[in-house]
């Protein structure tokens, strides 16, 4: 039998605690974390993409939740009005965590076994907590079976950690939906627009993975992206993605954190030719400026006529982020042969999803100028006025909503 850890002895009320993400999440220390809340006073949690799904709303007697971003079980929190969102882009949140302005007094990490040399890996994430390991007053880990031995750095000893504890928690893989036939359209014009010895970054969501499947018949593809998942796998294990073409990185690929299932995490464990990074090399602009032919692959709630997208709230909701995207458009925007692609359905639940106004945040402004594809085709609205603008853009919008759209865009470019 395990001894139970006593977590007061490291966590103070008011701390600041951090995890890892999705399938990075410590639920072993999780869950103590929430047995013994009542021991430590009131703290609170910087969480990431959720899927564990062990924190509730009624966690909020003693936890104040922050994230940035309302993905996964993070949505429950939000609905429930308990969950804080800080709007930032991705990639400055290593340098807010550096500077303190998001302070980060306990880190709790899950870790993989040794490796050969006794060496520990960060496993299945690197992202924004290696800042977070550089000014945490307390780092606590878990060691999890399942998790793979991953290259990237840094890597641990016992005596590293003020807190080890063995992880005892499995994640089942997640279902995956059947890709519906809106899906593989999208996913076919995405995939015209990719060639040879293109270097992918590609978001999370059904439309990235779609398109990802359609690549199959490429060659000497790259990756570079904050996440891979099982879609990047396949296509490496095909020998698609080669990374031999990258201008950078040359034979490797580079990603921040691990979202797919047992197939990633097979190809991962001890495997040289995959490294997971920090944000502060996955995102940053000095990094991603030096990728020719940088495809990058994301998906959005809605974009309005002038071209400007919303990847953040629906229906008055937050169930997504800033996160990566304009990070990602801007450098494929300025990359030689790179190409920025935002792709989405053309409705959701009845409504356009082309729309004259956003209904939300503006994620990215009109002056970061993508190509967006639906199922009924594609606008590359790079060096367009307003009004070609519109008229592309509706060109793509689902053939019930085109009238509306166009007498809208008239009403606006002639008040």
């Amino acid at each position: 039998m395990h001894v139970i850890p006593k977590l007061a002895s490291f966590i103070r009320p008011g701390d600041t605690i951090m995890w890892g993400q999705s399938y990075a999440e410590p639920t072993t220390l999780i869950r103590h974390l929430i047995d013994q809340r009542s021991q430590f006073g009131r703290v609170r949690l910087f969480l990431g993409i959720g899927r564990c799904g062990l924190l509730e709303t009624r966690h909020s007697d003693a936890f104040d939740f922050l994230s940035y971003c309302g993905t996964g079980t993070n949505r429950r929190l939000a609905q429930a009005g308990v969950l804080d969102i800080l709007p930032v882009h991705y990639s400055h949140l290593p340098n807010l965590i550096e500077k303190g302005a998001v302070r980060i007094d306990v880190l709790m990490l899950q870790v993989s076994p040794p490796d050969a040399h006794g060496r520990y890996s960060l496993g299945l994430a690197r992202e924004y907590l290696l800042p977070a390991l550089r000014s945490a007053r307390s780092v606590l880990a878990e060691v999890a079976p399942h998790v793979p031995w991953t290259h990237g750095g840094p890597n641990f000893v016992k005596e590293d950690f003020d807190l080890l504890i063995p992880g005892d928690a499995e994640y089942e893989d997640e279902v995956i939906r059947p890709q519906s036939a809106t899906d593989v359209q999208i996913a076919s014009h995405v995939a015209g627009l990719i060639d040879d010895g293109a270097t992918l970054q590609a978001g999370i969501g059904a439309i990235p993975d779609a398109a990802l499947a359609q690549l199959a018949g490429r060659r000497d593809l790259g990756i570079h992206s904050g996440a891979i998942g099982d879609g990047a796998v396949a296509l490496w294990e095909a020998g698609v993605i080669t990374n031999r073409l990258k201008s950078i990185d040359v034979g490797i690929g580079i990603g921040g954190v691990l979202l797919g299932g047992e197939r990633t995490r097979r190809f991962a464990h001890l495997n040289p030719a995959l490294e997971l990074r920090g944000t502060d090399y996955t995102h940053a602009p000095q990094v991603l400026g030096r990728i020719d032919r940088f495809v990058a692959l994301n998906s959005a709630i809605e974009v309005d006529l002038t071209g400007q997208i919303n990847s953040e709230v629906a229906g008055g909701r937050y169930l997504g982020g800033v996160g990566g995207i304009i990070d990602f458009l801007r450098a494929a925007g300025v990359s030689s042969g790179g190409i920025p692609i935002v792709a989405l359905p053309s409705t959701g639940g009845g409504q356009s999803r082309i729309v004259p106004t956003l209904s939300g945040p503006v994620s990215v402004p009109r002056s970061d100028a993508c190509v967006v594809v639906t199922e009924h085709g594609i606008a590359d609205m790079r060096g367009l006025s307003l009004r070609e603008r519109s008229a592309r853009l509706i060109a793509i919008a689902h053939p019930d909503h085109r009238e509306e759209l166009d007498r809208c865009a008239h009403a606006a470019q002639n008040p």
